[in-house]
């Protein structure tokens, strides 16, 4: 028996990079039968708070006793957790038996050339269909007006979490043209919810909004019951809350928002899903804790400037004016310099490390840069991923480790032995 190598033809895919635009999708989505007609979206996009939003939502849905598909990327340990139905990630035989189906749908086509996202999302969709979903919570993958997945989808409502600077070099330079992009996710008289922005984005999305018709809802943030941030509350109910930081008041607030308007439009969502939903659903790689030989370790995915600023300040809730340990490796088409200064403090100690298999900073230019943005620092060194486990080991002081989600991947499946 041949085995299909499915990891070769998405590599071979890969080479091309991200490739923004609709028409080649449209037309594998039309080679493939147009897998994505009849399935009902909740289509999520923004900077930061996207993955929280959809984990959360979709978990509702599904305890409010809908079949439930979620589509959401990068993925962090394996592949097959981009695909999600009723809790349970798609099985890798069924993932490369949809890639090989798509593999052969293109066989002699000359005139369409997928991206590789385009493939995995055309995968989603025909794993969708065949497993009869409900609904569907749908992370865009990058921007919104252009993202693949924005190729014809059903679009029942849009979230757009919170907005900020990041893939500057293709969404744009400014606030208002990033927002440009995120908003192509708005449909003609399909409600919108987003989270509260800054001014300039707010006008962008306003616009957009009344252009097409979309009522537009500006989700009011939850706030923490009695200080405890394990509680809660919006619009004066109280709720049980697993996933942690100050961030993910603004991110609840946007999903009891759109539960709210789900409720509007006629879905059936009792109480107890959302309260269930909230009180135990995680999302790996976000504010993460995890111990190594009775040291306390916090895995972070804060790769951009917004993402470090929600980090930091959860970690003076929760340390105070602590100098802290860092372990950091960030991509090289991230601003290094910026999430830098939004974390360092004086005191803290830093190292530098870089991420396998991806383009990133040198782990020596990435220690000079943060001398450069904290001149107080006590002290940095850079590692060879290999030596992690022991320097982990050396110390007894809480360490973040943070910069990026490929990171945080490699450690999670290398070091604590995670698994999909």
């Amino acid at each position: 028996m041949v085995t299909w190598d499915w990891q070769a033809w998405l590599a071979q895919l890969d080479r091309a990079g991200v490739i923004l635009g609709l028409e080649r999708m449209q037309a594998l989505l039309a080679r493939l039968n147009h897998p994505q007609r009849g399935i009902p979206v909740i289509h999520v996009a923004g900077t930061n708070g996207k993955g929280s939003v959809c984990a959360v939502l979709s978990e509702i849905l599904r305890r409010a006793g809908y079949r439930v598909g979620r589509y959401t990327s990068p993925h962090l340990l394996a592949w097959q957790e981009r695909i999600w139905v009723d809790g349970q990630f798609i099985a890798e035989a069924d993932w490369a038996r949809l890639l090989g189906q798509i593999h052969r749908a293109l066989q002699g086509v000359t005139e369409l050339y997928p991206t590789q996202f385009d493939v995995t999302t055309a995968a989603a969709w025909l794993y969708f269909r065949e497993r009869q979903i409900d609904v569907l919570v749908l992370e865009v993958g990058l921007g919104g007006r252009l993202d693949s997945t924005n190729a014809l989808p059903e679009t029942q409502l849009a979230v757009i979490t919170s907005i900020g600077m990041d893939h500057w070099q293709r969404l744009g330079s400014t606030l208002a043209a990033i927002a440009g992009e995120k908003a192509g996710i708005i449909k003609p008289g399909i409600p919108t919810v987003t989270a509260p922005q800054v001014p300039e984005v707010m006008a962008v999305l306003q616009g957009v909004a009344q252009a097409q018709g979309s009522r537009l809802l500006v989700a009011e943030p939850a706030r923490e019951y009695r200080s405890d941030p394990r509680e809660i509350v919006w619009q004066g109910q109280i709720y049980p809350l697993a996933l942690v930081g100050p961030v993910q008041l603004i991110n609840m607030g946007v999903v009891l928002t759109a539960v709210a308007e789900l409720r509007r439009l006629g879905w059936g969502i009792p109480a107890g899903a959302v309260a269930g939903a909230l009180g135990e659903t995680v999302w790996m790689g976000r504010l993460q804790r995890l111990d190594w030989q009775g040291r306390e370790v916090w895995l972070d995915g804060a790769h951009n400037l917004p993402g470090a600023e929600g980090l930091r300040q959860f970690v003076d809730q929760r340390f105070g004016q602590r100098p802290l340990q860092w372990l950091m490796g960030i991509l090289a088409t991230k601003d290094g310099a910026g999430i830098l200064a939004a974390l360092l403090r004086p005191g803290d100690r830093f190292c530098g490390v870089g991420i396998p298999g991806h383009e990133c900073y040198e782990p020596g230019r990435l220690v000079a840069l943060a001398w450069a943005q904290q001149p107080a620092l006590a002290s940095s060194e850079t590692l060879e991923p290999e030596q992690i486990p022991t320097w982990l080991g050396q110390g007894r002081d809480p360490v973040i480790i943070a910069g990026s989600l490929y990171l945080l991947g490699a450690l999670l499946g290398s070091l604590w032995g995670q698994k999909v």
